[in-house]
């Protein structure tokens, strides 16, 4: 089962090693790794995504809190979350599909951002969902290159990662 899990940790050197190294020491993949400054200058959030039914997300989520600079962890679920991705697909565009490109971009409200005689390359962002079905969409048209976030995620309501 996917788990996007969310790590709140001290903007230092070498956290992400660690955290990184902690999945890799006990035999854990990472799908997805998103890593950014928070609105706290000295703290930062690493996003990832992750599988394993509840024992494993529990192993995993019991050892990030042993980390010495890491603050907060939260698994986020579902219905208690948003999550968007934002994809960059550059897709083949020949005399004979471009007009389809265009259709399946304007019914994901996708954007344009470059465009030759052969391709165009499309942005999107959405719920990782959405941005898939996408893709799936356009990859019989010829999909040429693709370039992908991960999910990025926050909570539902107002509480933050203080309440």
């Amino acid at each position: 089962m996917k788990h996007t899990i969310a790590v709140l940790v001290e903007n230092e050197f070498g956290v992400l090693s660690r955290v990184v190294g902690l999945f890799s020491g006990r035999g854990f993949n990472i799908d997805s790794l998103t890593v950014a400054p928070t609105n706290d200058e000295a703290l930062s959030r690493i996003t990832l995504v992750t599988r394993g039914d509840e024992q494993i997300i529990e192993q995993i989520t019991k050892q990030l809190n042993k980390l010495i600079d890491v603050i907060k962890v939260i698994d986020f679920e579902p219905e208690n979350a948003i999550e968007r991705e934002m994809v960059l697909v550059k897709v083949s565009a020949e005399d004979q599909s471009r007009a389809e490109v265009l259709r399946i971009a304007d019914i994901f409200r996708a954007k344009v951002i470059d465009v030759t005689p052969k391709s165009y390359t499309l942005e999107a962002t959405g719920a990782p969902a959405k941005v898939s079905a996408m893709v799936e969409l356009l990859r019989p048209l010829g999909l040429k290159e693709l370039v992908s976030t991960g999910p990025v995620v926050i909570g539902r309501g107002a509480k933050g990662w203080k309440g």
